[in-house]
């Protein structure tokens, strides 16, 4: 019997463990911080429960290791694994193998990779799919894992490939495939940049001849790579490249694909998104242009990604709590002439300068969290900047500074662990759209701000 251990059991990791007893592995399983109820439930699923700690013991006997997408490249657990010379592969990985031994045969797979935008995309890819009458699933990095997602009656996949799963790929592939971008990120999981970069690059590697990559054309590294993909290649862009804007319309080599008037929000990144979908919908063959009017004019987003909250006290509302990282948060900064920007957390131990490039578009900065801190460092030369001690805090120092200001945007490009350890991006943006809304019900609401508007000093600072 092939036997296999999971390091790591949240949701990825549960289902891969739920998959490989399915198909009659024997599977061990653990994680560094296991609770009784964590090992009541991974018995269920057919596993068997080890302490963390004990690598050697834990990898005896077994076939293939599945670190948890949350299980870094540096871990004592993957060290020892590769050392040893062991399978390591990721869900995703497991996933395509599964697939591969379907009775009917493998279905299609598409998949997007990139620092930021990769979740907006998969979820208009689908749209768009579904539009031209195919069932699909967004699948990997969203709430259906890969591995439940080949058991499902689909014709075909939308795969969001972060880093963490292309790392441990070695036969993933996609018959058409997208890489949007790439900046620095993750190099708290990632040994390098130069992994991270090599993880994400996976994406077009693994391809065939016969299949489709499709790179940003204004983005060095990934046309370097796009260079060397096996197949046809194609890019996108805003300008000069196969899939781009011209005359108001978005066209592909094909011709004119819709026109932008079409689309629900045309902001400059949501143009450049549905370039990228549109592109491997239609290079797949899976779709043809008269399936993506209907998906872009509906299509709304996924929360926390630029999520228009409407107009409250007299100030439109911006939430992008997504936008953990400086390149995600100068792109949305990017798609507005003036705002008040309300960002900071938790630094991944990033350069944040990408996001002070975009300062002619920032009236005034309200710094948040654990390292508002850096966020007035590279602010303060250029804008004013100004601290907030809590969420409620910051939206209602944002309104108060708004005036001549298009908008207020959370973009923090920061991790929001520091102020909400147990619920991550999507606890920020919650709290902060309730706020907004708080606001709105209640303008004069009787609060201290506790915001120096008067000075650039971070009140509520680290030592």
């Amino acid at each position: 019997m092939t036997s296999a251990l999971v390091y790591g059991v949240a949701i990825a990791g549960r289902s891969t463990v739920r998959a490989l007893a399915q198909r009659g592995y024997e599977v061990v399983a653990t994680d560094d911080r296991l609770t009784a109820a964590t090992r009541d439930e991974v018995t269920a699923l057919g596993a068997r429960v080890i302490e963390p700690g004990d690598v050697a013991t834990s990898l005896h006997g077994v076939d293939v290791v599945v670190p948890a997408p949350g299980v870094p490249e540096t871990h004592p657990a993957v060290a020892a694994a590769l050392e040893a010379g062991l399978d390591v592969a990721s869900e995703i990985e497991l996933a395509y193998r599964f697939e591969q031994e379907r009775p009917d045969g493998p279905r299609p797979m598409l998949a997007v990779t990139g620092t930021d935008g990769k979740t907006t995309t998969t979820l208009l890819a689908c749209e768009i799919l579904r539009a031209g009458g195919r069932r699909t699933v967004a699948a990997g990095n969203t709430d259906v894992p890969l591995l439940d997602a080949i058991d499902m009656d689909v014709d075909c996949f939308v795969v969001e490939a972060t880093s963490f799963r292309l790392a441990w790929a070695s036969t993933f592939r996609s018959e058409a495939a997208v890489w949007l971008n790439v900046a620095e990120d993750h190099l708290n999981w990632h040994r390098s940049m130069a992994t991270y970069v090599a993880a994400k690059s996976k994406i077009f590697d693994l391809q065939r001849p016969g299949d489709v990559a499709v790179g940003f054309a204004d983005d060095a590294i990934v046309m370097e790579h796009l260079a060397r993909a096996p197949g046809t290649r194609r890019t996108f862009a805003a300008n000069g490249a196969d899939y781009r804007v011209e005359d108001e319309w978005l066209v592909g080599p094909g011709g004119p694909i819709v026109a932008v008037d079409s689309m629900r929000r045309a902001l400059p990144h949501d143009l450049t998104n549905a370039l990228a979908a549109s592109a491997i919908a239609l290079e797949a063959g899976l779709a043809s242009a008269a399936a993506v009017e209907p998906a872009v004019r509906s299509f709304t987003g996924p929360p926390h990604r630029l999520e228009d909250l409407g107009v409250h006290a007299g100030i439109r509302w911006f939430n992008d709590s997504k936008a953990t990282t400086p390149h995600a948060a100068s792109v949305a900064l990017a798609a507005f002439e003036r705002v008040v920007l309300i960002a900071g957390g938790l630094n991944k131990g990033l350069d944040l300068s990408p996001m002070a490039a975009q300062a002619h578009h920032v009236a005034t900065v309200v710094a948040i969290g654990r390292d508002a801190a850096d966020i007035e460092a590279v602010f303060a030369p250029h804008s004013r900047v100004v601290a907030a001690s809590d969420m409620r805090a910051a939206v209602m120092c944002a309104a108060e500074l708004a005036i001549g200001a298009d908008v207020v945007l959370l973009s923090p490009g920061c991790a929001s662990f520091d102020w909400y350890p147990d619920g991550g991006y999507e606890a920020r943006g919650d709290d902060f759209r309730r706020e907004v809304e708080r606001l709105g019900r209640d303008r004069d609401a009787d609060r201290d701000a506790d915001c120096d508007a008067e000075t650039s000093t971070v009140k509520g600072a680290p030592a």
